[in-house]
């Protein structure tokens, strides 16, 4: 399976001899990487395929080096399939980059398929248009990441689940209903789990079951989350402890930002670049005499929504904000533009807490 090797030199049909220096450029996927390697020229030297594992990893750095000094690597998907083979290269000093999907006139003119998307990429890397240094995932924050995966999918199952109680409550007959409308979904979950349904015979056994099963799942999801949340909060008190005594800043909004920068803020050169990339940076959309900006729609939605929070907690209680939001209305500004401007503000706080809390990356998963 995979594409074959293919070699190319300048004008022959054989590689002439060892190239100076070589730029990769990485197609990834589940099962196999596809490579292409080009000379500083822009030359074409060969496309090849490798499998997504360490031996892989050593065959496909070999093959480029065969070339000669590979000098970087522009990689589609460092945060996904890409993230062994980035850490591989990191390991072995080569400079790696983070590269978009190629652009729809490439498309439009060399077709879909993987050598091609790989030759993307590296001539992205060759034109200085890879510019996204990947976030390194062997620290703190990739522990708090992979944690709080599992937390977002057993509290947005818990939410079903308790969403699918009351729905099946709603429809089932009057004798079982009426007595339980009226309870909390805590009361409901905790008699649910004292009974003992026998057979389910009849519509209203039926939904004796179906609400204690319910019941069951609900509070297994409860107890799941409440080990999440005692193993992230030391994590969160090592990772960001200024971050966390921040007004209106809470254990959630705290994880989803220093998941957003990881585990190496520092390749955050400015603040502006991380309020683009929580999407709070206006993007400049003028054209001839026009000059305006529109609402970035982009970037890390999560980190998006945990600015969001922030400032709704400081606009009901922090009375700076207050006086800054009535200032602002008297301007006239409606609501949403006024939420719009303390957002970017608050971005440019939490990314120099962000880089104040930074901390060498000698904490991976070995406790």
């Amino acid at each position: 399976m995979g594409y074959p090797h293919h070699r190319y030199s300048e004008g022959t049909g054989s590689m002439a001899g060892p190239v100076r220096t070589v730029i990769g450029g990485v197609d990834t996927h589940k099962d196999t990487h596809v490579v292409a390697a080009l000379s500083e020229p822009g030359t074409l030297l060969g496309t090849a395929s490798f499998s997504t594992n360490v031996t892989g990893y050593t065959q496909l750095l070999d093959w480029l080096r065969d070339f000669g000094a590979v000098t970087s690597v522009g990689i589609e998907g460092t945060g996904s399939y890409g993230a062994g083979l980035c850490r591989f290269l990191q390991a072995a000093g080569i400079m790696v980059r983070e590269v978009s999907r190629p652009k729809r006139p490439w498309r439009r003119r060399y077709g879909k398929s993987d050598p091609r998307d790989a030759e993307a990429a590296a001539r992205a890397m060759l034109a200085g248009e890879a510019l996204g240094i990947p976030q390194q995932r062997n620290g703190t924050v990739e522990a708090i990441r992979m944690l709080r995966t599992a937390r977002r999918s057993a509290l947005k199952a818990r939410t079903q689940t308790i969403n699918q109680l009351r729905a099946v409550l709603d429809t089932a007959p009057d004798e079982l209903r009426e007595p339980l409308r009226e309870l909390s979904p805590q009361a409901l979950v905790a008699l649910a789990r004292r009974w003992r349904p026998g057979a389910p015979t009849g519509p209203v056994a039926a939904a004796r079951v179906t609400l204690k099963l319910l019941a069951e799942r609900w509070a297994a999801l409860s107890t799941e989350l409440t080990q999440l949340d005692a193993h992230l909060r030391p994590l969160l008190a090592t990772a960001a402890p200024r971050l966390l005594a921040t007004h209106g800043v809470g254990p959630d909004t705290a994880a989803a930002l220093l998941v957003a920068a990881g585990d190496n803020p520092e390749r955050l050169a400015t603040e502006a670049s991380f309020a683009a990339l929580c999407g709070v940076s206006p993007v400049d959309a003028s054209s001839g005499r026009q000059h305006r900006h529109r609402l970035n729609r982009g970037g890390n939605r999560e980190a998006n929504r945990a600015l969001w929070v922030i400032v709704l907690v400081r606009m009901a209680t922090d009375p700076r904000t207050r006086q800054y939001v009535t200032r602002r209305t008297s301007q006239g500004l409606s609501k949403k533009e006024i939420i719009r401007c303390l957002k970017r503000h608050v971005a440019r706080e939490m990314y120099r807490l962000l880089r104040l809390e930074a901390t060498p990356l000698a904490s991976p998963l070995t406790a």
